[in-house]
């Protein structure tokens, strides 16, 4: 985990992303600079489509942009090798997402120790203590042998977040994390994502609820793959609302 620093943590300039379909050319995501901070919690809002969940994909290294760069602690990762973006996959960042995500078939402890198998150096004694210290943190260290069928949503997600943390990534990345909860169980990941940030965690959500994105400590709005400013965000949406309603007038 990182704590607060001068340098940004995550750094974009120029950043794009083209799909190419049946010779229809999509920009998801279009000219994006973004800074993100040691210690942040950075929401990024806005309808769906309009790119959020791409831009997550670049910043977790699932993806790669059509064009710009992206500077993760400092390195480019345009020039990373395919093992060494895995490996610091791995090492720096932490997913939450939508749907959990997580192993029928595998108990809370091992499910949340699966991406700890993969680092290399790393004893069992060690792995262990990391998983069950993640757990603890998410309140989910007495359910450690159950598994997933046996859980709520809510607890579901405690343990996804649990994975996340386990291999104390430089930053969490969470892709509409309370999606497929209900509000009483949303509230309980946000309360647990905020205690997270002010233990000293780097977060980036994305959400498209405004309650929760006010949540963080910057909220980053985002309209037809670009970042727009508060009020240009505001004046477009109540544009859309208008124009909704009228369509729906006639």
């Amino acid at each position: 985990m990182h704590t607060s620093s001068s340098e940004p943590l995550i750094s974009l300039d120029g950043l794009t992303k083209l799909f190419h379909t049946d010779d229809v050319e999509t920009h998801a995501l279009q000219q994006i600079a973004l800074r993100i901070m040691p210690g942040e919690f950075v929401a990024i809002t806005g309808p769906s489509g309009c790119g959020k969940s791409t831009l997550l994909s670049i910043l977790g290294l699932l993806d790669a942009p059509s064009a710009g760069q992206y500077l993760l602690n400092g390195r480019n990762v345009a020039e990373l090798g395919f093992r060494e973006r895995a490996v610091i996959r791995n090492r720096e960042i932490g997913f939450i997402f939508q749907s959990f995500n997580l192993i029928a078939d595998l108990s809370v402890e091992d499910n949340v120790a699966l991406p700890l198998t993969y680092r290399d150096g790393l004893d069992k004694a060690t792995r262990r203590r990391q998983v069950r210290d993640a757990l603890d943190l998410v309140g989910m260290s007495h359910r450690l042998a159950h598994y997933p069928g046996q859980l709520s949503g809510g607890q579901q997600q405690r343990v996804a977040v649990a994975r996340a943390l386990a291999g104390k990534p430089a930053v969490l990345l969470a892709d509409e994390p309370t999606g497929n909860l209900d509000s009483h169980n949303g509230e309980a990941v946000m309360t647990l994502l905020e205690e997270l940030h002010a233990n000293g965690s780097t977060l980036c959500m994305v959400t498209h609820d405004a309650r929760f994105a006010q949540r963080a400590t910057r909220t980053v709005h985002m309209l037809d793959g670009k970042i727009v400013d508060t009020a240009t965000f505001e004046r477009l949406r109540h544009q859309d609302d208008i124009g909704a309603r009228t369509a729906a007038a006639n």
